[in-house]
């Protein structure tokens, strides 16, 4: 099996590696790299207007990169590490290739330890599936489509849970995706009202 030193080294080279979360296997390249952004946007075959989120290893990292209100801080010290993305206001470092222009970005911490310690040496990654744009993502790595031919390095964690994140404004208290943790997301925003 590839190690984390592989995966390190090939984000570090601009390349694409697939990585396991709670979820599903995330195809992630280095967040702040336009061409790697791209790379990513070709390897699933994704329309460039539709955003592509992030993932960082803790809520210190996060802040780097976007800006939390009181609310959103809350909000991902109730939910994050977890299968969760928070829709928040991204910092000029993000590149408008991950938000398709927009002013704002999905913050994803995942809770696996292969993802967390992979983005603790890399910094933020491209949080999306790893599969082609309208396919079924990947629970396993035996799973991975073999038309995510880009990746250099696949690491196996083990099987995810197969729900997607849920995807939540809490600002505008607009949940986008439901997915895994979807009814307790809905709790919060309603008792935040």
């Amino acid at each position: 099996m590839p190690s984390l030193d592989a995966a390190v080294s090939a984000i570090e080279r601009g390349e694409l590696v697939v990585y396991p979360t709670e979820t599903v296997y995330g195809l992630g390249a280095d967040a702040l790299d336009e061409r790697a952004v791209s790379s990513v946007f070709e390897a699933k075959g994704r329309d460039r207007d539709r955003p592509i989120s992030m993932a960082v290893p803790d809520l210190d990292s996060a802040a780097e990169y976007v800006h939390l209100g009181g609310r959103e801080t809350a909000f991902a010290t109730a939910f994050l590490p977890g299968p969760v993305t928070l829709v928040v206001q991204k910092r000029s470092v993000v590149p408008d290739a991950l938000t398709g222009g927009r002013d704002r970005v999905g913050v994803r911490i995942p809770d696996h330890p292969i993802a967390r310690d992979l983005l603790a040496q890399t910094g933020p990654l491209t949080a999306t599936s790893a599969n082609p744009s309208g396919d079924r993502a990947p629970t396993t790595a035996a799973e991975i489509d073999p038309d995510i031919e880009d990746a250099a390095v696949v690491l196996d964690g083990g099987r995810g849970s197969g729900a997607p994140s849920t995807v939540v404004d809490v600002e505008q208290r607009e949940i986008h995706r439901p997915g895994a943790a979807a009814d307790a997301v809905r709790e919060w925003l309603q008792a935040e009202e």
